[in-house]
C-alpha cells in the first residue's frame, strides 16, 4: 500500500504543536507495519541547518496558482526509514521567525501553493498513492483539487482521500476575495455551499465535503464535534458527514517518550524499577528550590496556559489548591493573565510552587518524570499528549472526562481497584479540586493501592501502533 502523508509541519523539521509530533510518528509507525508511506511538507527556512544540509533535490517545475506562475523545487531526504519530501519556494516558506510557518497575509496563497505543488509533484516524482492522508486546514483544500483539476487523469483517478481533522478550531478562513485570485476553481463550489462560510472561504470544510474519509485524534472527540458546543460552527456540516467520520486515537512515540532511556532525567526508570522515580522528585525539588520531600505529592502542569487547557477552572481554585499538602510545578507559555497568576502563586508560595513560565522541553520530561499526579482539566481535549507521557512516566493524570483524555483515562475505581488515573465530568472548579482531594488523600493514606495505579497506567498500550493497524484498516477499507 502506498500513502502520501501531507502537512504543513512535522517534527524535527517543523513544529508548532501536536500535528507536528503525528505528521512524524504516524508515518513512522505506518512504514513498520510494511506501508510505503512518504511525507511531504514546505522547506520551511527555519529547518534546523543540520537537517537541511541532507536535503538532495530530486526535481522542480512550476506551479500555477491561479494568473501566477511559481517556482517550485522538490527536495528529499530519509529520516527512520521514512522518506520526507520538502516543496521548496523561497517566496511563500522563507519567512523569519517563530511565526515562520503560519500567521501571515498570505497564508492562503501559501498553502494553495503547496497543495498544487504537491499534486503536481505526484507525477514529477513517479510515486502514485493508494491514499493521500490530508491534515488541518493547510491541506482543506486538497481533495477538491484532486476530484476538480486531477481526477480525469489515468494515474489519479484511483487515489483516495483520508482528510485529519487535529483541532476543530483552526479551520483556515479567508475572504471571498481569493475565489479567483488564488484558488481559480468553478464558483459553483461557493455558490452551492461546498465551500463557502458566512460569506467567506473556509479550507476545512472543503476538506469535510470532498474527502473520501475524514478522520479525527480520538473517538470521543468525533462524536463530540457533531455537538454544538465543540463543533465551531461545522457541527451541522460534521452530522451531515458523520457516515464517513471515524475516531482514531493518536499514539505516543514510545522510543522519544521512555523513562528507562531518557537522558532528561535525573535518574531512569521502568515498571520493573519504579522505586528510582522518586529521586527524580527530590533532584527537581532541589533543582527548583522546593521544599525536599519524597513523601509530599508533587502536581505537574505542562500546558499552553490558555483558557481552552481549563486553566481558568485551576485559577478559581488556586486559594484552595496552595492550602493543600502538596508542590505544584507549572511549565507553560500563554496567555498574560494565566502566566501573571502562577508568577504570583510562585512569589507568595516559594516552597510550594514553581512557575516556570518557559518552553523548556528537557525540563518537562522531568516534570513528567518526577510528579506524582498529573493535572489536566481541558474544556476540550481532541486527543492530548500530556496525559500519555505522564501514565507511561507512571504519573496519575486528572483529566476532565472529554475527547481523548476520556478515551485514555480510565478513573481510579475504589471497589475494585482498577483505573490508571483520576477524572470528573463537569467543566466545574470545584468538581476538579475535589477530584485532586481524593488523589492525594489516597497517595497519602493507601500507598499500596497508588503503586498499583501507578504500574497500571506504566502497562496501558497507547503506542502509536496500535493506532497505525487502524489507519491501515481505514486506507484499506477506501
Amino acid at each position: 500500500m502506498k500513502v502520501l502523508y501531507v502537512t504543513a509541519e512535522c517534527w524535527p523539521f517543523a513544529k508548532t504543536g501536536g500535528l507536528g509530533d503525528v505528521a512524524y510518528a504516524l508515518p513512522k509507525a505506518l512504514k513498520k507495519e510494511g506501508v510505503d508511506v512518504r511525507v511531504i511538507m514546505p522547506k520551511y527556512s527555519t529547518i534546523p541547518t543540520y537537517l537541511k544540509d541532507q536535503l538532495k533535490k530530486v526535481g522542480e517545475f512550476s506551479v500555477d496558482v491561479s494568473w501566477r506562475s511559481q517556482y517550485c523545487g522538490i527536495e528529499e531526504m530519509e529520516l527512520d526509514g521514512v522518506t520526507f519530501y520538502f516543496v521548496d519556494n523561497e517566496y511563500y516558506f522563507k519567512r523569519d521567525g517563530a511565526e515562520s510557518i503560519y500567521g501571515h497575509g498570505d497564508d492562503a496563497e501559501r498553502f494553495i501553493f503547496f497543495t498544487n505543488a504537491v499534486l503536481k509533484s505526484i507525477d514529477k516524482l513517479g510515486f502514485y498513492p493508494d491514499v493521500i492522508n490530508a491534515s488541518d486546514w493547510h491541506t482543506g483544500m486538497l481533495p477538491l483539487f484532486l476530484k476538480e483539476k486531477y481526477a480525469h487523469l489515468p494515474k489519479y483517478k484511483n487515489i483516495k482521500t483520508v482528510y485529519t481533522i487535529h483541532n476543530l478550531q483552526y479551520q483556515g478562513i479567508f475572504g471571498r476575495e481569493i475565489l479567483g485570485n488564488v484558488l481559480d476553481i468553478d464558483f459553483k463550489h461557493f455558490n452551492n455551499g461546498d465551500i463557502e462560510y458566512y460569506g467567506n472561504i473556509n479550507f476545512m470544510k472543503a476538506g469535510i465535503n470532498f474527502a473520501d474519509k475524514v478522520s479525527t485524534v480520538s473517538p470521543s472527540y468525533a462524536e463530540e464535534i457533531k455537538t454544538e458546543f465543540y463543533g465551531n460552527n461545522l457541527d451541522g456540516l460534521i452530522r451531515a458527514n458523520s457516515h464517513k467520520l471515524i475516531g482514531i486515537l493518536n499514539g505516543l512515540d514510545y522510543d522519544i517518550n521512555n523513562p528507562k532511556t531518557d537522558k532528561n532525567l535525573f535518574a531512569n526508570y521502568d515498571i520493573n524499577s519504579i522505586d528510582e522515580k522518586v529521586k527524580n522528585k527530590l533532584e527537581l525539588q532541589k533543582l527548583l528550590k522546593l521544599d525536599v520531600d519524597p513523601d509530599i505529592p508533587m502536581v505537574g502542569i505542562v500546558s499552553r496556559l490558555v483558557s481552552q487547557k481549563g486553566l481558568d477552572l485551576i485559577d478559581f481554585m488556586m486559594p484552595e489548591i496552595v492550602n493543600e499538602k502538596l508542590q505544584l510545578v507549572v511549565l507553560g507559555t500563554g496567555d498574560n493573565e494565566y502566566q501573571a497568576m502562577f508568577h504570583y502563586y510562585d512569589s507568595h508560595y516559594p516552597n510550594k510552587v514553581s512557575a516556570n513560565i518557559t518552553f523548556d522541553s528537557s525540563l518537562a520530561q522531568k516534570i513528567y518524570a518526577a510528579s506524582d499526579i498529573f493535572l489536566m482539566p481541558s474544556l476540550f481535549e481532541p486527543c492530548g499528549i500530556g496525559q500519555m507521557i505522564a501514565m507511561r512516566y507512571g504519573t496519575l493524570p486528572i483529566v476532565r472526562e472529554t475527547g481523548g483524555l476520556k478515551d485514555t483515562v480510565t478513573p481510579y475505581n475504589q471497589y475494585t481497584k482498577e483505573g490508571n488515573g483520576f477524572s470528573f465530568a463537569n467543566y466545574n472548579a470545584h468538581e476538579m479540586f475535589f477530584t485532586l482531594q481524593r488523589a492525594i488523600k489516597l497517595y497519602e493514606e493507601d500507598r499500596e493501592t497508588w503503586n498499583t495505579l501507578v504500574e497500571n497506567a506504566m502497562k496501558t498500550d497507547n503506542s502509536w501502533s496500535k493506532s497505525a493497524k487502524e489507519y491501515i484498516e481505514t486506507y484499506k477499507n477506501l
